[in-house]
């Protein structure tokens, strides 16, 4: 509580009975039972205490009235300027400045009760106008009249109400009655009533309007609020010690007057600010223009004296109350830069008040709404800023004590007010402008930099997420903007066992070595979260070509203890892997993990359809030497006399690999097969020089292997088939060159280098030979392969290979013959048409116009369409589709 008004007597012991009072600017009126008007001026004595008034009576007006004056309303509006008075039940209308009756409302008489309503309205050309309304009761009607004229006027036909009026006042469109025992709700456009509820107890109602256009109504010791359409105006009702008789809205305070005291108090907040005890009250009045209050009994009347706003202030910002200071902040006549800083001020208290009451989303959210440093209001909580920084922080009062559930909402609260502040930061992070922000203590350093207050900011968002919710850690330290300050933020992510997040963090700061270096320790401790080796096989694989001796350095513990998965650190199929240097690559694998060269060439040749010759030789050259090496076990494990499998066919992992180069040999177009041929034995790999041989164009020497050495015609047939190109000039006779290994065997010595099987002389092979000469016929030379038969061959044993030439021979002439005349009978329509359009005389006069440009041929190319239409070459857009006339 605080003192808000200073009660002053200003008439004491009046011999006459008071019944009513109204004040204007400095004049007091007061109407009594005897019927006398008593006008009073009431001024200031200059350099008196506030309290101290110089009170003069003007006039008494003895026959103001026959009967108690028992309402009194001035209109002090220069448009208006009267005083309407209730006497003798009737309402009469006096001017305000000499109080000569100006008119009778003779409509009236058995009033009991009136209220006006000062209507404020703006016309089309954006004038102010006023307009004066009145409701008298009489009885159980409401009479509405308007003033016009020095006149009152009826507004409309009078309304029929279930009672006797005993309080009412105006709302906008509506009408506020109470009644004996209800309140209702009027409108006065069709007369409907709205049932609000009942008065209580004491059967008394009042009615206040309040200046928001909203209305007070009285229910025993309590005061609801409502809108113009009935509706609650407030959650909750304010509660006074004492039944009110009536009551007075002086913002931000409703004064009531009680039995004893009078007291005043806020809507929001609902506070108690003050009681003042004067004897047996019954009135108050208000005037709107100057804000002066006056309070009188029977025979008393008190000026109710405002405080000074400041001097309410003070004291308001003392018993913490500041929600009430920021109102009476806010009616101050400062200027504009001074009434801010003070709100701002207060604003900052409050927010403090709020925090330290646990309040913590109110107190954040203003704030947020004032600008404060974040950095301030982070160093509200424990443990959140570096110590040497947080002692350069003074606070308003001491900061409460946080632990368990408290501190817990307090860092969820946080949370939303970093990110929030945080998001707005982000927005022109990139901008060179200095932060302006406030203290929460005038005095207290705030920070300018954007980067370190985003330091700042993310490095608390992670200490509250560990705190509350560990699993946003990571999500944080990922964001492409994070800026955790790192020695922090390493701190207490060790000291909470949060490795997996430190290695984010090392990550994104670009601090790779420690991260792997953390990595490899932690993957030997039992128990660990990054126990094992797949957490640095994912690091490793997005480490990229920047960093390549890391990837080495840091692969190699992982290719020697688990291969399989530390293959994938150079064959995962991301951005980051298959752009690393890939010949380095090969030559580290070769260096420190041999076998796994293998699969990892064929991964990036099959998997990424490298063309690379080195690679496609080397994985040759690999195959190679692991098939040879498993090739000589192989050849020690067979039993004396059985012979060797089939290439390919081996068991094991040899006829895997052998398979492999053999598919390999006859699928890749990019090794170079005089390179390798070099490394081939000559006593082993006959499919494979045979592949080789056939990659060099050197079909026959190919074609001896698998005839001579392999004795495997199928396979010499089969590399025909794969080989014979017609239109290629070393391939086209690959068929004639199979037929001479069949007919004519040659020196393996002198064209490979190779001893023949078993050291036996090679003999023809006539029946392969014949067999051969019957199926592709159209795909050797007929003269060249009878050429080439010995002269002992038997006519009937190549009869079928002579009928199918001749065969073919006719098929190809009556081919032949059909697309010769199919020619010249194209030929002849040709020369038909020509002979057709030639008949056709095409004469360009001088007045003969293009079609489409509307000009005259002339001189000038032409075309002609079919349909007769001429036109400018030029203008022959399309020659199928003539113009169409327009």
């Amino acid at each position: 509580m605080h003192d808000a008004y200073e009660a002053a007597p200003i008439l004491e012991k009046l011999p006459l009975q008071i019944e009513s009072i109204a004040c204007c600017d400095d004049t007091l009126l007061v109407g009594t039972k005897q019927g006398h008007l008593l006008v009073y001026k009431v001024k200031p004595i200059p350099g008196a205490a506030d309290s101290k008034y110089d009170v003069a009576l003007e006039m008494a007006n003895k026959s103001f009235a026959k009967r108690p004056i028992t309402q009194l309303e001035a209109v002090p509006h220069p448009q208006f300027h009267i005083l309407i008075s209730l006497s003798d039940n009737q309402i009469s209308v006096h001017d305000l400045s000499v109080f000569a009756q100006i008119t009778t409302l003779t409509k009236t008489k058995g009033a009991t009760l009136f209220s006006i309503d000062l209507k404020e309205q703006k016309s089309l050309s954006g004038e102010v106008q006023y307009t004066l309304r009145m409701c008298v009761a009489v009885k159980r009607k409401l009479q509405l009249f308007y003033y016009k004229n020095r006149d009152f006027h009826e507004l409309q036909p009078d309304l029929g109400v279930p009672d006797v009026p005993k309080a009412m006042a105006w709302c906008k469109e509506s009408l506020c009655v109470g009644f004996k025992r209800d309140y209702f709700l009027i409108n006065i456009s069709d007369g409907s009533l709205k049932d609000l509820f009942p008065t209580g107890k004491q059967l008394e109602p009042t009615v206040m309007r309040l200046t928001d256009d909203r209305l007070a109504l009285s229910r025993d010791e309590m005061t609801i609020f409502i809108d113009s359409e009935g509706n609650p105006a407030q959650k909750y009702a304010l509660t006074w010690t004492d039944i009110p008789g009536v009551m007075e809205h002086h913002p931000p305070y409703i004064i009531a007057v009680l039995p004893k005291y009078v007291e005043v108090r806020t809507i929001d907040p609902r506070l108690l600010i003050q009681s003042i005890e004067l004897n047996r009250p019954k009135f108050i009045c208000q005037c709107r223009r100057s804000g002066h209050l006056y309070v009188a009994s029977g025979n008393f009347v008190w000026r109710l004296a405002s405080k000074p706003i400041t001097a309410q202030i003070k004291q308001l910002l003392e018993s913490k109350e500041f929600e009430l200071a920021l109102k009476l902040a806010n009616m101050t006549d400062d200027n504009e830069v001074d009434k801010a800083d003070r709100l701002q001020k207060i604003r900052t208290l409050y927010a403090f008040e709020l925090f330290c009451q646990h309040r913590f989303e109110d107190s954040l959210t203003i704030f947020a709404e004032l600008g404060t440093d974040p950095s301030h209001v982070i160093g509200l909580y424990p443990n959140l800023l570096p110590q040497e920084y947080r002692k350069q922080l003074n606070y308003p009062d001491e900061l409460p004590e946080l632990n368990g559930g408290e501190l817990e909402k307090g860092l969820l609260s946080l949370i939303d007010y970093l990110m929030e502040k945080r998001n707005s930061l982000m927005k022109d992070y990139n901008q060179n402008k200095e932060l302006r922000a406030s203290a929460i203590v005038e005095g207290n350093a705030t920070i300018k930099s954007k980067r370190r207050l985003g330091t700042i900011i993310d490095t608390t968002l992670l200490k509250c997420y560990i705190e509350t919710n560990d699993a946003l850690v990571a999500p944080l330290l990922r964001l492409k903007d994070s800026n955790c300050h790192v020695e922090e933020s390493e701190r207490v992510l060790k000291q909470k066992n949060k490795y997996s997040e430190l290695i984010i963090l090392y990550e994104k700061k670009g601090m790779h070595k420690r991260a792997l270096d953390l990595l490899f320790k932690q993957s030997q401790k039992p128990g660990s979260p990054l126990k094992g080796h797949e957490r640095t096989v994912m690091y490793l694989q997005h480490l990229g070509s920047q960093h390549l001796n890391l990837i080495f350095e840091f692969s190699e513990w992982v290719l020697k203890t688990y291969p399989e998965d530390g293959l994938k650190i150079f064959t995962e199929d991301i951005l980051e892997v298959e752009t690393l240097p890939r010949e380095e690559l090969l030559d580290f694998l070769e260096r420190v993990a041999k076998d796994l060269a293998i699969p990892y060439l064929e991964h990036i040749i099959s998997n990424w359809d490298d063309t690379n010759e080195r690679f496609h030789n080397r994985l040759i050259n690999l195959y190679r030497e692991r098939v040879q090496s498993l090739m000589d076990d192989y050849i020690r494990s067979l039993p004396q006399g059985k012979p060797r499998a089939r290439a390919g066919e081996e068991p094991g992992e040899l006829g895997k690999l052998r398979k492999k180069l053999i598919n390999f040999l006859g699928d890749s177009t990019y090794y170079t097969p005089e390179k390798l041929l070099t490394h081939f034995p000559f006593d082993a790999f006959y499919e494979e020089r045979a592949l080789l041989l056939g990659r060099l164009g050197r079909h026959e020497q190919a074609l001896a292997i698998y005839v001579h050495i392999l004795q495997d015609v199928h396979m010499a047939e089969d590399y025909c088939k794969r080989t014979y190109d017609k239109s290629h000039e070393g391939n086209k006779e690959v068929y004639l060159s199979l037929l001479k290994m069949y007919l004519s065997p040659p020196d393996l010595r002198t064209s490979l280098g190779i001893n023949p099987p078993h050291g036996s002389q090679l003999k023809s092979n006539i029946e392969a030979a014949l067999n051969l000469l019957k199926d592709p016929v159209s795909k050797m030379d007929t003269a060249k392969a009878i050429e080439m038969l010995p002269s002992n061959i038997l006519v009937r044993d190549i009869l079928a290979f002579l009928e199918d030439v001749l065969e073919e021979r006719a098929v190809v002439k009556r081919d032949c013959q059909i697309l010769k005349s199919l020619l010249y009978a194209e030929h002849l329509q040709v020369q038909e048409q020509r002979m057709h359009y030639q008949k056709v005389r095409c004469v360009i006069t001088e007045e003969k116009m293009c079609r489409v440009c509307r000009k005259k041929i002339g001189n000038s190319a032409f075309a002609r369409y079919p349909n007769g239409v001429i036109v400018h070459y030029f203008c022959c857009k399309d020659p199928k589709k003539p113009p169409v006339d327009l």
